[in-house]
Order: structure tokens, then sequence, then C-alpha cells
């Protein structure tokens, strides 16, 4: 094991950070402050340091006020080095011991405050060097809870796709709902007898269709109720 840090840490326009604080023998803790507001991390093995076989050194993070360290990903002897990013909204942290944009969302990864300012305090980067399958166990378990729901992929069975309207069906039901509505207001007028609807009727049916469509943006798409 090594007796001294093997880490080293970058956040961008800032100086390395290469001292991390020994918590003990195979873990290790880099503090720094919140501000000025960052939105990546980048962990990396110090040159000519190698791990332990089968072990991995996980990266974690814990920000101001938080009471609990959020696992990022992991780097290892094959692969030396992570960039980790933190969305503006503190939403999103991605990169880890797959792809550098593994997708993790946390609503717990807040850097701001609800105002958009930035959150005062130290951020806290662990890194302990664990077995790898466990490091891997945790990896794929987070993943897992991040993934969409299966139902939002797959319709229910049974159940078909709709397929969208053509301008021209739509267009003939917005003029059927304007007939259905208007007919009801049509009178006679005149020597040849033509039927006629006032003005103010047509402005009413607009109204109410503007309505509908703001209430139910669908209901076009239904025949019984075009």
């Amino acid at each position: 094991m090594a007796t001294t840090p093997p880490f080293g840490l970058i956040l961008p326009s800032r100086a390395v950070l290469a001292n991390p604080a020994v918590v003990s023998p195979t873990q290790y803790a880099f503090v720094f402050p919140s501000t000025p507001s960052f939105t990546h991390i980048v962990v990396f093995l110090l040159p000519g340091t190698t791990l332990p076989d089968s072990t991995l050194a996980g990266v974690y993070l814990q920000l101001p006020g938080a009471s609990e360290f959020r696992l990022l990903g992991a780097i290892g002897t094959a692969k030396q080095s992570a960039i980790f990013r933190i969305s503006g909204s503190g939403q999103n942290v991605s990169g880890g011991n797959g792809s550098m944009e593994d997708e993790m969302t946390d609503d717990d990864q807040a850097l701001t405050t609800s105002n958009g300012t930035a959150a005062a305090g130290e951020v806290t980067v662990g890194i302990s060097i664990e077995p790898a399958v466990s490091i891997t166990s945790q990896l794929e378990a987070l993943k897992a809870t991040q993934a969409p729901s299966s139902t939002a992929l797959v319709l229910a069975k049974g159940q078909q796709k709709p397929t969208p309207l053509s301008t021209k069906v739509l267009a003939q039901r917005i003029i059927q709902n304007a007939f259905n509505f208007l007919a009801s207001f049509a009178g006679n007028t005149g020597q040849g007898g033509q039927e006629v609807v006032p003005l103010k009727s047509f402005q009413d049916w607009w109204f109410k269709f503007e309505r509908r469509i703001a209430n139910d943006p669908t209901f076009l798409e239904r025949d019984a109720d075009a």
C-alpha cells in the first residue's frame, strides 16, 4: 500500500491539489472552498502510482451542509483519471468508472442555493481504495436507481402508439368543430333567405376553442370529441 497520498485533484482555474489529508492508509480527503463556483472536478493517480491488484479508488463527494458522501465513480490502475461534471443547477453528476459521461442524477448534489447563488462552505472529495467488486456493484446499483422506469419506455400491453394527425385531418376537425358550434346561431335574412351567423358567435367559438385547447390539447385527436 502506498505510504504517501497517491492522488491529485484539479478544479478548473484553481491550483492543482496533490496533498490530501490522510484519513487512513486507504482513505484520503481533499477539502476546498465551494467558491468560486466550478462545474467539473478531475481526479487522477499521480505519475508512477499503481493500486493493489483487484482494487479501485472510489471517489465520493460531500457538499456544504450535507451529512453524507455520494459516490461519483472510480479510478484505478487501468483508468488513472476521471472527469466528473456537476451541472450549474447542481442536479447532474457524470463521469465514473464507465464512460466519461455516464449520467448520475441526484437532487442532493446542489452547489447553488434556491436563488441561484453559490452555496457557501467547504466541499470534501473523499477517495477510498476498496475491492473492485465492491466499487463496481455500488456503481451498478447507483446507475440502476437513476435509470428511467421501464413503464416510461414501453407502451402498456395491447396499447398502440397513436398516429400523428395530418395537417389536412387536423384542419378538417377544427372546421367541423366550428361548424357544429356556429350552426345553432344561424338565422335567415335578406330576400333570398340566406343563412348568416353573427360575428360575435364566431368570436365566442374561438374563445371557447382556445380555452379547450389549453385545458385538453389532445381533444382533436379523439374522433368522438372533434
